[in-house]
């Protein structure tokens, strides 16, 4: 698991500044959300047809002078199965325009030449259509083609996501470290009870480390574990950047220059966990359904071949035939891919999840879970990283003027240990930078 990489860690956690900021450790829990509600869906009211009901001919005729095609077109593209020339969204306007049963049977047996009642454009075009074999399935047929490229792409680059999100997640040393510090921290704070020798804490505990505050009644608990992260990511780029040297003249300058390295660092957790947050905007029902329902659609195309085998007679016939195998044969291959790729993925995310939260990644409700915590940490890290980097600033330009200010300028003077001690933290961790360059 990821806490078993810590032991090797060199993470030193300030523990006279934890005794002095955080005197206990409040239970907080995050409020339940609230359940979407579904909106109502009105009934579709009932109508008294003659041959089409006068609103749903006038909507058709609406609906044909918008697609600006002739019904020729259209009876020549449905008897071929070409869509190349027709896009899915032609084909859900010509789905939209399917007559019920009765009103089929009214144009159908309509003899326009012993009937005292004209035909409009719309009843026209209806009629014309309705005499090719099985039109409206064919229809539907086509517009799974013609949506198919589309979906299978989506649902590619949706699992990659998911893949790309595990990798990001598992070797983010950025993270690795800020949990490090959180689990030190928290150690630290609880030394003493039953939660004060913990190994693991589940990824939810993120989400309220701003809920904890110090005695100041300003820091956080992750106000306080970003100024720790970003100073000691400030010392390593700042030894390895030899075209930077330290001034005697302004080493409070110096040490602050070194933090505002060291939240660019911090800062750009977001951006290097990127693909997580993508993947916490997605839902595995759904990604499943779109697989099942891609995969379902096929028999689509099968039902239509079968009804075409009875119609053979026709001449367009087989043109319908070989447009529909043609396709048949390269979706199947698809199909397989994509669901090979849905299995992996998933069980990518169920290792990820194992990975951090170990044992009780079973009771998780939501498979992507994971994902929208460490989403939600993001954006409020973000915030935070914000606020401390505003604080800097007016810290930067405070020393400028030579206006006496603290070290930490979240902890203004009431820690006066504080200083010593980050004092010679710092110089062994310049030693240990120094010992180790080559």
């Amino acid at each position: 698991m990821v806490w078993d990489q810590l032991k090797s860690s060199s993470f030193q956690v300030n523990e006279e500044m934890i005794e002095t900021l955080f005197i206990c450790n409040p239970a907080n829990s995050a409020p339940p959300k609230e359940p979407a509600t579904r909106r109502p869906v009105l009934p579709t009211p009932k109508t008294d047809n003659k041959v089409l009901d006068p609103k749903k001919s006038q909507n058709i005729a609406i609906l044909l002078r918008a697609l600006n095609v002739s019904k020729e077109q259209v009876c020549d593209a449905l008897c071929e199965g070409n869509t190349e020339n027709f896009g899915a969204e032609l084909l859900e306007t010509l789905l939209k325009m399917a007559p019920t049963k009765e009103e089929e049977i009214k144009l159908r047996e309509f003899k326009e030449e012993t009937s005292p009642i004209k035909l409009g454009p719309a009843e026209k075009f209806l009629k014309a259509v309705l005499d090719i074999p099985f039109a409206f399935k064919r229809v539907d047929a086509m517009l799974y083609i013609a949506n198919f490229e589309s979906e299978v792409n989506y649902l590619k680059k949706s699992f990659e996501t998911l893949e790309t999100a595990c990798d990001e997640l598992r070797n983010s040393r950025l993270f690795l470290k800020l949990l490090e510090a959180v689990l030190k921290t928290g150690n630290r704070m609880n030394v003493g009870t039953n939660r004060g020798d913990a190994h693991a804490f589940k990824l939810d505990t993120l989400l309220k480390l701003v809920d904890v505050k110090g005695t100041d009644g300003k820091t956080t608990l992750l106000h306080f574990v970003v100024q720790e992260i970003i100073r000691t990511e400030g010392s390593h780029l700042s030894a390895s950047n030899q075209s930077t040297p330290r001034t005697q003249a302004n080493p409070l300058r110096d040490e602050l220059e070194c933090k505002k390295l060291g939240l660019q660092v911090v800062a750009g957790l977001g951006n290097e966990l990127s693909n997580v947050k993508k993947a916490a905007a997605m839902d595995s029902d759904v990604l499943s359904s779109y697989v099942s329902k891609l995969a379902g659609g096929i028999e689509k195309i099968t039902e239509v071949l079968r009804l075409n085998e009875e119609v053979k007679s026709r001449e367009d016939a087989w043109r319908f035939h070989d447009s529909m195998q043609k396709f048949l044969k390269r979706a199947d291959d698809d199909i397989i891919r994509v669901q090979a790729q849905e299995s992996v993925a998933l069980s990518l995310v169920k290792e990820i999840t194992e990975y951090f939260h170990g044992d009780s990644a079973k009771e998780e409700a939501h498979p992507f879970r994971i994902f929208m915590v460490v989403r939600d940490f993001l954006s409020v890290l973000d915030q935070v990283c914000k606020e401390v980097g505003r604080i800097n600033d007016r810290t930067i330009a405070s020393s400028v003027r030579h206006f006496p200010v603290p070290v930490n300028p979240m902890m203004p003077q009431l820690f006066p240990r504080i200083h010593a001690l980050r004092a010679g933290i710092s110089d062994d961790e310049s030693s240990a930078t120094s010992a180790s360059s080559p």
